[in-house]
């Protein structure tokens, strides 16, 4: 196989007891080979989450080889110059570990009633902010006159250590796939299932076809919760049902609980859907959970990948 499959650990609200708690888990994912940490974004919550790009650049400081990124940064809900300033700074201070994911923000966040913003314009406003950010990492000096964001000689500098800042897109709608293949360096997934990775991965390889581009075929990515265990562990089911309550989605089909042979399948699943990057969540509360669990995936999930999946050197 010419792709290469990658194993990231990602985080939605904040599961631990302690900030320590929080730093002992980033060494360990640091040591331990865990291909990137994700974050979630969301601005209005009743449980605690980090800002997105805030706890990015805290994690760049405290690491030197672990990737990072959002998955997905909500784009309709912020203003797209400081984005593409922010992401280019951070991206210089750890020297190109910065991996962008972009999306409209989910209908069912509360962003949108707190924040008073108009979400049946968010996938407009997001093509503009995307066009934005794209052009200003790409060192234009920029004049644009949009329907949501207008500009005269706007610039950033300086600009991202990646000569090519990869723009990962989210969501699966079909505006997701016309977004992926316009602009798109890669496609990452939320929970959907692997027949359902597939066909996204399918309609974006047809739109790539018809605009000219290409993305690189290990660079579609799916996401999915692992427990080593099962629900009826203590504290489990609350979890599920925050998951359920805050995406509608039923955590049966998007997590995975079992032993590490399990979660192997899983990730064979969405191998043969298309997928090759991954973002694996800990159905965890708590710092020992959090600590055991990850332990857990980087003594026995990530092995038996690389020994299922071997590297492949690419020619440069």
């Amino acid at each position: 196989m010419s792709r290469n499959i990658a194993v990231g650990i990602g985080i939605m609200d904040f599961p631990f007891q302690t900030v320590d708690g929080f730093w002992r888990w980033v060494d360990l994912c640091e040591a331990g080979g865990i291909d990137s940490i994700w974050q979630t974004d969301r601005l209005i919550s009743h449980q605690p989450f980090l800002e997105s790009m805030t706890a990015l650049a805290a994690i760049a400081g405290r690491t030197r080889r672990i990737k990072f990124g959002v998955n997905v940064v909500s784009v309709a809900m912020r203003e797209p110059v400081l984005l593409a300033k922010q992401c280019a700074t951070i991206d210089v201070l750890s020297q190109g570990r910065l991996l962008p994911g972009f999306g409209i923000g989910s209908p069912r966040g509360g962003e949108w009633a707190a924040m008073h913003l108009d979400a049946s314009t968010r996938g407009r406003k997001t093509d503009e902010a995307l066009e934005i950010i794209g052009r200003l990492w790409a060192g234009e000096v920029l004049d644009y006159d949009g329907r949501h964001f207008k500009l005269t000689k706007a610039r950033i500098a300086p600009l991202p250590v990646q000569p090519d800042l990869p723009m990962w897109i989210g969501g699966a709608s079909d505006a997701a796939i016309r977004r992926t293949a316009r602009i798109g360096t890669g496609w990452q997934a939320g929970a959907e299932s692997p027949d359902a990775v597939g066909q996204v991965i399918a309609g974006i390889k047809a739109a790539l076809a018809e605009t000219g581009r290409t993305i690189e075929e290990d660079h579609y990515g799916a996401a999915f919760g692992f427990r080593f265990g099962n629900e009826d562990d203590p504290g489990v089911r609350k979890i599920m049902e925050q998951y359920q309550a805050r995406t509608g989605r039923d955590p049966r089909d998007a997590f995975a609980m079992g032993d590490a042979a399990l979660m192997v399948e899983r990730i064979a699943a969405y191998v043969d859907a298309g997928a090759s990057k991954f973002i694996l969540r800990p159905v965890a509360e708590g710092d020992a959970e959090m600590l055991a669990q990850t332990r857990r995936l980087i003594e026995e999930v990530l092995p038996a990948v690389a020994a299922r999946w071997p590297r492949v050197r690419k020619a440069a």
